[in-house]
């Protein structure tokens, strides 16, 4: 019950620094940024206010009438939570597309700004992100069917996953975006986690399971990268972003 208190007052410090770390960045986009970099900070303060703030909000509001439904499914746990984790994780792409597809209403052409790698929705979730999402699912489907982790612990834990991978995708920066990403990710396993049965027979994880649980899913994407990469080997389908326009 501790560790449960601690790793809520740890998520509750991490919305603290995301709400401060967004206000400033919206203060910088409209007082000194240039036109590209203001509508990237723009983009990514939708998606704080619409994935973070009222996804996360609504999770929290309607978690225990969804895990009544998702329990009362006849389907096998394991598959529930992939299928669930990844309905969520399609969801949060809906808002990242949107928010590259209105550059415009921000202030700059398509395609001059973005937070995607691609325009097109169907493009991103199959060529880019989900496809790659679904086998970190797979893993921690195996992980909590072995170890008992909290619905936070698995958001926390998957968070971090989440910063290494936008860390070494952006040569260091998604390291400082730690807050951000630890939520972008977090949500779309928290609730998944909350709705599991309790009687799975897990045990409780020793402290090597932690580590394990942030850099196992990369290892489990790895064979779908390697496919992805030859099937569709472009990164980006936009130019680079030019800051100082």
């Amino acid at each position: 019950m501790r560790k449960f208190a601690n790793t809520g007052c740890l998520i509750r410090l991490l919305a603290v620094w995301l709400a401060l770390l967004t206000a400033a960045l919206i203060a910088i986009a409209v007082t000194v940024a240039r036109p590209n970099m203001r509508a990237v900070i723009l983009m990514a303060t939708g998606l704080v206010l619409l994935w973070i703030a009222l996804g996360g909000a609504l999770m929290r509001l309607f978690r225990d009438p969804l895990r009544l439904f998702v329990r009362a499914l006849p389907l096998d746990w394991r598959i529930k939570f992939i299928l669930l984790a990844t309905l969520l994780a399609l969801l949060e792409e809906v808002v990242t597309t949107l928010m590259t597809n209105l550059a415009p209403v921000f202030g700059v052409p398509f395609g001059a700004a973005y937070i995607t790698a691609s325009g097109n929705y169907f493009d991103v979730v199959c060529l880019h992100s989900v496809v790659v999402f679904i086998p970190m699912f797979v893993c921690w489907a195996f992980l909590l069917g072995r170890y008992d982790f909290s619905p936070n612990l698995v958001f926390l834990l998957f968070g971090l996953t989440g910063v290494v991978i936008e860390g070494l995708y952006s040569n260091g920066q998604g390291f400082a975006e730690f807050g951000l990403w630890i939520f972008v990710y977090g949500l779309m396993v928290y609730l998944p986690a909350y709705t599991l049965p309790a009687e799975r027979n897990a045990r409780k994880p020793h402290w090597w399971h932690y580590p394990l649980a942030v850099f196992l899913p990369i290892l489990f994407t790895l064979p779908v990268v390697a496919v992805v990469g030859i099937i569709h080997p472009i990164n980006l389908h936009f130019p680079p972003i030019l800051p100082n326009t």
